[in-house]
């Protein structure tokens, strides 16, 4: 298993609000708030994105502002994982994440959005090797790096424990060469896709669970609370300095014993 001491590692940060609301509108700051201080080491603001409720979660308090706070012609948007599937399908992350907020930000060029190669999707390698090509072209240039350092990754949990799509039991946890890996037997439909890997979710600078419903709260419970149970949501850990974050309702909160920190706006 990846990193599992957590040596020298910063704890989990826990945030609770009152409802997705509010939840949305404090993620909202805190993405901008982030994406401001990537703007201060460059001139370009890395994030990826997950599928599910969070599209939906991230554009609410993020579009149709009025501050022009969100600088969208800095961002660089790319996707923890993704469905092997054409990108105008609807168990496409890009599509999910399209229809919620891409469509809504004409300032968002779609050349900042880096999605997989659909004329490969036939060979999940290829698709893997060619979105990993993308990282390399983004983040080393003439740089030699170890792995790639997004400024955020924005992850959901499914009822199991899996982030992006690192299951439970599965071989690909213990993936420690690739950035991006092709999994070809999800045990969540469809079966076909590819992720990133912790070489890559454990070197951001900060990754952030976004969760709301009580459908949540036993998982974040044993995540936060039973870290030794080494769920695959728990092994996110970024290497120092970076820090993992769990923002998440009431609803979702309710079992966990793991001390709240408030957000500060």
């Amino acid at each position: 298993m990846p990193d599992i001491a957590h040596r020298d590692k910063a704890p989990p940060v826990l945030h609770t609000f009152a409802d997705s609301d509010e939840l949305s509108a404090r993620l909202a700051d805190f993405v901008i708030r982030t994406q401001n201080e990537a703007l201060e080491r460059r001139s370009k603001f890395t994030i990826a994105l997950s599928g599910g409720s969070l599209p939906t979660i991230l554009a609410r308090h993020l579009i149709d502002r009025t501050d022009n706070a969100v600088k969208w012609d800095k961002w660089q948007v790319f996707f923890a994982d993704e469905r092997l599937v054409p990108l105008d399908d609807p168990e496409s992350n890009y599509n999910a994440c399209k229809k919620a907020l891409f469509d809504h930000v004409p300032e968002l060029q779609r050349s900042q959005i880096v999605t997989i190669d659909e004329s490969l999707l036939s060979n999940a390698e290829e698709v893997a090797d060619a979105y990993e090509q993308e990282l390399v072209h983004a983040f080393v240039g003439k740089d030699a790096v170890r792995n790639p350092v997004f400024d955020l990754i924005l992850l959901g949990m499914g009822p199991d424990g899996h982030t992006c799509s690192l299951f439970p039991g599965h071989p690909l946890l213990k993936e420690t060469e690739r950035w991006i890996a092709p999994i070809e037997d999800s045990p969540k439909p469809p079966p076909r896709r590819i992720t990133f890997t912790y070489s890559v979710v454990n070197h951001a600078h900060k990754a952030a669970f976004v969760l709301t419903g009580a459908g949540k709260q036993e998982m974040l419970a044993r995540v936060l609370d039973e870290p030794e149970l080494h769920i695959p949501s728990s092994l996110v850990r970024p290497a120092p300095p970076g820090v993992v974050y769990f923002f998440a309702d009431q609803a979702a909160a309710q079992q966990t014993r793991y001390p709240v920190t408030s957000f500060s706006q």
